[in-house]
């Protein structure tokens, strides 16, 4: 090989190898994970609300409202959405797993406004958990389902209930008794897929409201959770459980209930 040859040789590989050890060093930078919040792009409600709904179909109700957020990131921000799976919220598929525990709507929903507007730190992760509570209790007070799409799946008169509770076999089986369709059916499931866009929907408001400062809570407690709360919660007389759901849908559900 003539000495002219081999300079060019070396300097091709020069180029090539700088540009193999940039790549690396991009890939390195991307792999970093940064700290939440991460950063928002306004997202079109009526784009979120449909992948949401087709989503419920794809991957059940915690993927869908997840994916209907966090997936419409990755695709206008990119990098680092792109670095979450989003299909790994299957597992709140049926309140979590089939188990019928908390709703997976409400599930996917509230990671999406964490990783919006939390944070590992005290006062930054309180802040986004009160948008989150806005949510379930929103779920829990509002007739549900509101959404509407534009190609149903399943085409019915739909039935609206108001769940009082967070947990999903409690709002299955509310929405069950006013519409009169089992919990397996079709229209079950279709509105659950409805109400999965719901979620998402609300959650995206109360994260741009919160970026916007104009954030309010919209549904409060009622009265007779505080009543509760006020001897069974922290600083009661009592002392002994804690939560801000709707307790009378575990308690007092007959004559002879007693007090807790």
């Amino acid at each position: 090989m003539e000495r002219r040859d081999a300079l060019k040789l070396i300097g091709a590989s020069l180029i090539l190898g700088g540009g193999l050890i940039s790549a690396r060093a991009l890939s390195a930078k991307e792999e970093k994970v940064p700290p939440l919040p991460w950063p928002y792009k306004k997202l079109d409600p009526e784009k979120v609300a449909e992948r949401a709904y087709l989503g419920y179909y794809k991957g059940g109700c915690c993927y869908g409202a997840f994916d209907s957020i966090v997936g419409s990131l990755q695709d206008t921000v990119g990098y680092p959405y792109t670095g979450i799976p989003t299909e790994l919220f299957v597992f709140g598929e049926g309140g979590v797993a089939g188990v019928s525990s908390l709703c997976g709507a409400v599930l996917g929903s509230s990671a999406a406004i964490f990783l919006l507007t939390g944070a590992l730190e005290k006062e930054k992760r309180e802040k986004s958990f009160e948008l989150i509570k806005d949510l379930f209790n929103f779920y829990e007070q509002e007739a549900l389902p509101k959404y509407v799409p534009k190609n149903p799946k399943v085409t019915f008169e739909m039935k609206t209930s108001v769940s009082k509770s967070p947990l999903c076999h409690v709002s299955v089986t509310r929405w069950c008794k006013v519409s009169g369709y089992k919990a397996f059916s079709k229209e079950r499931s279709e509105r659950c897929g409805r109400l999965t866009a719901d979620c998402a929907l609300y959650a995206l408001k109360l994260v741009e409201s919160y970026l916007a400062g104009t954030f309010k809570e919209g549904y409060l407690l009622s009265q007779e959770v505080k009543k509760c709360r006020s001897c069974h919660d922290k600083g009661g007389a009592l002392e002994n459980t804690r939560g801000l759901m709707d307790c009378s849908m575990c308690h007092f559900t007959g004559k002879k209930a007693k007090h807790p």
